[in-house]
């Protein structure tokens, strides 16, 4: 595959990111990735055990995934964090190449983080924010569209529109993330401009992710229909349907339910379903894409394969 602008920029082969998934991109993940030629991603939680310490397991994994790679890889960090101060220290001290930045303000932590040599990429799900994170520092950016797992695009845009307009706006390159599932999906996003995909579900179904066999199966077996958004009076979040998304349906916009709602979207919910397995009263993350997905395989060959399939479209286009 030809290399793009952000593949030389990040000096990776592919242009395949691995997201930063809460709970489950761990080290041995990012490693995967990164040894086949993407980009691997950690996220300072994965694999916590319950209550446990989120600074030194994100210590942990770093010594870890440093340990198993000699190739460039990342963490995402999450803006509204609580420790966001020690979990950029750290990625600082511990010479982290990339770190993914979402929500909250892109300059938050941007100064201190590209000052130690650090790339910056924040994601965004809509021209004015990616106009925003440019003007604030950011190196590149991850226009997410509304099939993207978590939380979403709160005017949902599709990714098919909101590529090409973030492209033509902005001079840092774009990253496309939402639905991102096989390299039909890699193709589309380079054809529109990005320069490189970033991709989650499909990695949680692997080999290497910390994620419960239950969580995998019930991504490998799920259709076109089996994600759905919730909070649409807010904050948008595509989840995998079940109990708690059907509860969350009921009381959408019961502003008298506020307590409710939060105790459905907490992160003990989220854990338990894809570290303990729990996936029907769980909160779990999920892309549009997931009917895409039939099979647990490493994370090797998911890049090598979207690779070719990526190729084989582009030539077929030609």
């Amino acid at each position: 595959m030809k290399a793009t602008r952000l593949s030389k920029q990040l000096n990776i082969q592919a242009p395949i990111i691995q997201a930063g998934m809460p709970w489950v991109a761990n080290a041995e993940l990012a490693a995967a990735v990164s040894n086949a030629g993407g980009l691997g991603i950690i996220v300072p939680n994965a694999g916590l055990p319950v209550n446990g310490d989120e600074i030194e397991n994100f210590h942990a994994q770093l010594r870890k995934l440093k340990a198993l790679t000699t190739r460039p890889f990342g963490a995402c960090l999450d803006m509204g964090h609580p420790q966001l101060d020690a979990l950029v220290r750290i990625a600082t001290e511990e010479a982290v190449p990339v770190v993914v930045t979402v929500g909250g303000s892109p300059n938050l932590h941007s100064g201190h983080l590209k000052d130690a040599g650090i790339t910056v990429i924040h994601v965004v799900s809509s021209v004015h924010q990616a106009r925003s994170a440019e003007a604030r520092g950011a190196d590149a950016i991850i226009a997410a569209g509304f099939e993207a797992a978590s939380y979403g695009c709160p005017d949902e845009l599709t990714l098919m529109t909101l590529i090409p307009q973030v492209v033509d706006t902005v001079e840092i390159p774009v990253i496309a993330a939402g639905g991102i599932a096989d390299g039909r999906g890699l193709a589309a996003a380079l054809s529109l401009g990005a320069g490189a995909v970033y991709i989650g579900t499909r990695f949680i179904a692997t080999h290497e992710c910390v994620a419960h066999p239950n969580l995998k199966d019930a991504i490998i077996n799920a259709i076109d229909t089996s994600t759905t958004i919730v909070r649409r009076d807010s904050s948008h979040i595509r989840l995998l349907k079940n109990s708690t998304t059907e509860s969350l349906k009921e009381l959408e916009g019961s502003k008298d339910k506020i307590e409710d709602i939060e105790a459905l979207l907490s992160d003990d919910k989220a854990r338990s379903a894809v570290l303990e397995g729990k996936i029907d009263q769980g909160k779990i993350y999920c892309g549009a894409g997931a009917g895409l997905i039939t099979e647990i395989m490493s994370a090797a060959d998911i890049v090598k394969t979207m690779v070719q399939q990526a190729d084989s479209a582009l030539s077929r286009a030609k």
